[in-house]
């Protein structure tokens, strides 16, 4: 009988065959050899099904779901499917270098919590450039809240966590699904909801071991998603942050959402929020501003010159 899989990869997709058969062979290329993969098509995708199916490994397993979920759903069904003790999710978008299971089993083991979820830095790439985030770890005693939501300088990436770099042990993965309708912010919720739980901690490796592709002209649903159902969900939420990280996230995040509107009600309704729920500091009033003043693409050139972005 063959010995159980040490590592079960989730990766949800739909109808992008190309990019997920990407990240599979990434995820299959591991030096963690003993590893099952778990394709969730999310719904009727007949194109990424025969590609998936190409790949010829028994460690490969393909889930259809009959109708459309969202990427949250489709992960917690490959969570329910899993045979091993670990579980590392995947987008179908990113890449995963060669070492990144067996650097997160080794540090698991040797945790000093009996839940730990293993996160790494990444590679962040965009078609102008690279940069590593986070682009620091959490301090000793650090609230996790603030340090994934409270920025040291004016552009994100101080602290950061992203669902692609997550490694977590199944049961808990299975006691704290993704938050099934939220297009936004799911690493985010699910790392503090899933960190609130007894003896459940969370570790970092300081090598980045995973390629984030952000193709900036690439459509993304995530980055749909209207500002008033992201503010809705932080409202709801709000028990998971600080003051503190509760008006960054707001000037930082959902500003940056909403500054399109260009409409000053929405500005002073957002300002509003974040004193009157949070505590903000200097810098985020500066974040805040920038966001407003600043169209996004001088932002971005903005913050690759400051941050000293490799290009690409």
């Amino acid at each position: 009988m063959a010995a159980p899989p040490e590592v079960t990869v989730v990766i949800p997709t739909r109808f992008r065959p190309d990019l997920v058969t990407r990240a599979a062979r990434g995820a299959l290329a591991q030096t963690v050899e003993n590893i099952e993969v778990v394709v969730v098509v999310d719904g009727p995708d007949e194109e990424t099904h025969a590609a998936v199916k190409s790949i010829a490994d028994p460690r490969l397993r393909l889930i259809g779901r009959p109708e459309k979920g969202g990427a949250p759903n489709a992960r917690n069904v490959g969570v329910r499917e899993a045979r091993a003790p670990w579980v590392a999710f995947l987008d179908d978008d990113d890449e995963w270098l060669p070492e990144k299971l067996r650097v997160q089993l080794d540090l698991a083991a040797a945790a000093d919590v009996a839940l730990p979820v293993v996160a790494t830095r990444l590679i962040n790439r965009t078609p102008r450039a690279d940069s590593v985030m986070p682009r620091r770890l959490p301090l000793p005693g650090e609230p996790l809240s603030e340090y994934l939501t409270v920025r040291r300088g004016l552009f994100y990436g101080d602290g950061f966590i992203q669902t692609s770099t997550i490694m977590a042990p199944a049961v808990l993965a299975r006691r704290v699904p993704f938050t099934v309708g939220l297009r936004r912010q799911q690493e985010l919720d699910w790392t503090l909801r899933a960190l609130r739980q007894e003896e459940a901690g969370l570790v970092y490796a300081e090598q980045p071991l995973v390629v984030w592709h952000q193709d900036e002209d690439r459509e993304r649903i995530s980055l749909e998603t209207p500002w008033e159902s992201q503010l809705d969900w932080l409202r709801g939420s709000r028990e998971l942050f600080t003051p503190r990280a509760y008006a960054a996230f707001t000037m930082s995040v959902l500003a940056s959402m909403a500054a399109p509107t260009r409409r000053p009600a929405v500005f002073r309704d957002l300002w509003r929020e974040a004193r009157g729920h949070g505590r903000p500091g200097a810098l985020d009033y500066l974040t805040y501003l920038q966001i407003w003043a600043l169209p996004p693409v001088v932002r971005q050139r903005v913050r690759d010159l400051v941050l000293g972005r490799v290009r690409g």
